[in-house]
């Protein structure tokens, strides 16, 4: 692979021969209060808006379900659960080779035809008239979806180093709440649509946020920017400056060698222990993040509500989830504590099932949603940016998001069915109890994982001692005595 094929951050930068400077103390507190505002100003919108979008029409099915789509497509239960099911088969397969086309190809044209593809998807899906063409669509939007998060996760990862890193990607992860909150407003809104045209609401959900979606993909083609070598809003002693920061932070190599394609690379990262740990961790969490984000509305609507105040009573837990997601963020880059903060998450979504399980007034049933949706919410920050932090070179890192989010997307496929056949409504009961379980799970395997890391680094700091880091081998990563891994 040549130099100008590679797109990571390091790459670039050996593209544009940056050498190694110098700066002064007053010019980097300057330049780091600049750059990093330039950047969140520029980066974080397109990433947030891509995220958003993917997780609107990804799992806007559940706000169609209420809207109608179920009744007129004649669709049964186990339907309705293969419908969503389908979606994250070519989801999964289809996320590590894309984040290994994404060094290729490069992010600025990737991720914008994905989001162009995924919403032209959309937009048709509101045509089909039966089970078989609902199915159809459902494959395309996971096959064409199913690179985006991890990209994201992996692009972020280009332009911020590692302590900066998880108020950024809460940013977009904090915008999937958002979109549950907005698209419980927009289908409350399509609902007066009804009939428009001879289709029913459900079918205008769908058509008018995947013409959005694809509007804004076309959009990102002329403005999304590759690296920050390639960023036309930096100056070049900016693009100098975030090279050095992410080197010396540990966030790129310094050795070409370190960051090229490798399959034993690929190989290395499903030698790692935290990768398994956080694997559980991922499947626990998966799972309840697709049972709230397609059945929440559903979940509402089962405590007798109406479908139009069902749609805008699933606002409120979502709204709140966005709060609380960028709160917990800011206190983990604050004070570098991404486990205790996914930890917490655990915590408030075994409250949230308990008192699901456990009470009988609706009023409190549905408060409960607030603790659950709220709790997952904030975890899917934390754990990108841990999984992001801790991987190292390039390919052990873009691997690790890849496989981490494809074991969170084969957790969806229990998700659909726990919520949509296997258990029924109003209480859910076994679905209830599953998710209390994997909670509970969650939670074990965090705190194994945290007290890994900190053995690994207290182990690194022995190590030291007796290892100078200019005698160590470039390529091993963050299986350096000299890497530490943020807890």
């Amino acid at each position: 692979m040549s130099k100008g094929d590679s797109s990571d951050a390091s790459s670039d930068y050996s593209d544009k021969k940056v050498v190694e400077v110098a700066f002064s103390d007053e010019e980097a507190a300057a330049l780091e209060k600049r750059v990093w505002r330039k950047v969140d100003l520029v980066v974080v919108p397109f990433v947030t808006m891509f995220y958003l979008l993917s997780w609107l029409d990804r799992t806007n099915l559940g706000n169609a379900r209420i809207a109608g789509l179920q009744k007129e497509l004649k669709l049964t239960n186990d339907q309705y659960s293969m419908a969503l099911t389908v979606t994250f088969i070519p989801y999964a397969l289809c996320e590590i080779p894309s984040n290994l086309l994404l060094k290729v190809i490069g992010p600025n044209y990737v991720l914008p035809a994905l989001v162009t593809l995924w919403g032209l998807t959309t937009t048709l899906q509101g045509l089909v008239t039966s089970y078989h063409g609902l199915i159809v669509a459902r494959f395309f939007i996971g096959l064409f979806e199913g690179g985006v998060l991890p990209g994201l996760v992996l692009y972020l990862s280009f332009f911020y180093p590692r302590r900066k890193l998880q108020s950024r990607i809460s940013a977009f992860f904090s915008s999937a709440s958002l979109s549950g909150a907005f698209s419980g407003l927009l289908a409350t809104a399509i609902l007066k649509m009804n009939g428009r045209e001879g289709r029913g609401a459900w079918a205008w959900i769908f058509i008018l946020e995947g013409a959005f979606t694809v509007a804004f993909g076309l959009f990102s083609f002329f403005f999304f920017p590759r690296s920050p070598a390639h960023a036309s809003f930096l100056s070049e002693r900016e693009k100098e400056y975030i090279h050095e920061v992410l080197k010396k932070d540990g966030a790129i190599s310094s050795n070409e060698r370190a960051d090229g394609f490798s399959w034993k690379e690929i190989g290395r990262t499903f030698t790692c222990p935290h990768f398994w740990f956080l694997g559980v961790v991922y499947f626990c969490q998966g799972t309840i993040v697709y049972s709230l984000s397609y059945f929440a509305p559903s979940i509402v609507n089962a405590l007798g509500y109406s479908p139009v105040k069902t749609q805008l009573m699933t606002v409120g837990p979502y709204a709140s989830a966005f709060v609380v997601t960028n709160v917990t963020s800011i206190l983990a880059d604050r004070y570098q504590c991404r486990g205790l903060v996914s930890i917490f998450s655990a915590i408030l979504c075994i409250a949230g099932f308990a008192i699901y399980k456990e009470s009988h007034r609706r009023v409190t049933l549905y408060g409960s949603l607030f603790l659950t949706i709220g709790g997952i919410s904030c975890s899917s920050a934390s754990l990108g940016a841990w999984v992001a932090n801790n991987f190292s070179p390039y390919i052990r890192r873009a691997t690790a998001i890849a496989g981490l989010s494809m074991i969170t997307n084969l957790a969806g496929i229990l998700a659909t069915w726990l919520w949509g056949s296997i258990s029924t409504p109003p209480r859910y009961t076994v679905a209830t109890n599953a998710s209390l379980a994997l909670s509970v799970i969650f939670a074990v395997f965090m705190m194994a994982n945290l007290a890994y890391l900190y053995w690994a680094n207290q182990s690194k700091a022995k190590s030291r001692e007796s290892i100078a880091e200019a005698d160590e081998d470039e390529t091993l990563g963050d299986k350096s005595a000299y890497y530490k891994y943020i807890l």
